[in-house]
């Protein structure tokens, strides 16, 4: 029989990591197919089918346009966790402690700002100004539908049973016109996510795990190919 001293407790099940939500630009990358399609099909034409430098000027062309193609296009998203902030753009990865971020803005542009005082820019979530010109017209739609319940249940309260609304409870004909419609305010995509992100941040911007330093990479696996690209491209056209 053991003593109670010898019990040592049950190993606790290991906490699961948080998940990223990851923010992309469904439009980027859906252009960015088309284009490496696109420069991928002209470029190989050349190469097979082209005479004398053609092939190597189609070749150095593919490889400096390919990997800028890939940054601007498929390779920008953010990813949000409980701790830190990732942008990924086109040229560098931004590392930001939800600690260290001073504000999101929703502009001409979204950008994150770091308590330094240094922006950034989002890449992946790009602003549509009209989206958010809908957003905003639904938005005044939606009001003036809810002003309009609002005065026609005033009327018929003020009406009693010598109303329209007295006997048989007739309906006004804007009953149920608020079905469906949202309870907080219309938003175009872009803003959502940037409303999402302030959440996030303001949670858990004091937190302990998120505090750190922001650290900055350049996308060398980028620049590097299309860096040697240019150069074989101007070496080649400058041997004529």
């Amino acid at each position: 029989m053991t003593s109670p001293e010898d019990q040592s407790p049950a190993p606790q099940p290991p906490v699961p990591e948080s998940k990223d939500r990851i923010y992309r630009s469904p439009a980027g990358i859906a252009g960015g197919v088309l284009l490496l399609g696109l420069v991928g099909w002209i470029g190989i034409d050349a190469i097979v089918a082209g005479d004398g430098r053609t092939p190597w000027l189609a070749l150095a062309t593919l490889i400096l346009l390919v990997p800028l193609i890939v940054a601007f296009t498929l390779r920008p998203a953010v990813f949000a966790s409980e701790d830190r902030l990732r942008v990924r753009n086109p040229l560098r990865v931004i590392v930001l402690p939800w600690g260290q971020v001073a504000s999101l803005r929703a502009g001409y542009s979204n950008e994150v700002v770091a308590t330094s005082g240094t922006k950034y820019q989002l890449w992946s979530i790009p602003v549509s100004l009209r989206a958010r010109n809908k957003a905003a017209r639904r938005e005044s739609r939606i009001a003036a539908e809810r002003a309009g319940e609002r005065q026609g249940r005033s009327g018929r309260g003020a009406g009693g049973l010598g109303g329209f609304g007295g006997f048989g409870g007739g309906a006004s004909p804007r009953a149920g016109a608020g079905a469906g419609v949202p309870d907080g305010p219309v938003r175009a995509e872009s803003d959502k996510i940037m409303h999402e992100l302030r959440e996030l941040w303001e949670t858990r911007q004091k937190e302990e795990s998120a505090q750190g330093e922001v650290t900055v990479r350049w996308a060398w696996e980028i620049m590097g190919p299309a860096l040697a690209g240019a150069v074989v491209l101007g070496i080649l056209l400058a041997v004529g």
